[in-house]
């Protein structure tokens, strides 16, 4: 099954529990905390704004995003997964260019940094699909790739 219409939506009293039960795919592991850990993150990051990805109006993944600049002067994405039952069928694509939108419109951000292990295939697809650049920067076991929204 094919879902389409996907929307992204901060985390709330309605969504939190459903975004915390999600799972990436077993070797997908290594590379991502638990969305629970995250959301607790955000409680304590008041800049950390995490969202609930929904296709066809069901919970199928997670974001969260750094509303203000930070290294590299750049608004971070903290993190982006979709449910193993749901991966594979652009709904990661869509909720992040939605991020994308979102980042700018809401949040000013100009540039987008995103961090993530070199071995991880997925991430390195998608945000090579998405327009991001490698330009060299190293983070620990982290490569950062760029994306400049506007000059």
């Amino acid at each position: 099954m094919k879902l389409t219409n996907v929307s992204i939506t901060e985390v709330n009293a309605d969504n939190w529990y459903a975004c915390c039960e999600l799972k990436v795919a077993q070797e997908q592991q290594t590379y991502m905390e638990p969305n629970a850990v995250s959301i607790a993150q955000s409680k304590f990051e008041p800049s950390l704004r995490p969202y609930a990805i929904c296709a066809d109006g069901q919970t199928v993944g997670f974001l969260m995003f750094n509303s203000a600049p930070e290294e590299l002067d750049g608004h971070w994405i903290y993190r982006i997964m979709v449910d193993q039952a749901y991966q594979g069928q652009g709904i990661g694509k869509a909720a992040t260019k939605l991020m994308l939108t979102e980042m700018a419109d809401s949040f000013g951000a100009k540039k987008v940094v995103v961090g993530y292990h070199p071995e991880n295939a997925g991430a390195h697809q998608l945000y090579k699909s998405l327009g991001f650049e490698d330009q060299g920067h190293r983070f620990g076991k982290e490569m950062a790739v760029v994306k400049q929204l506007a000059d």
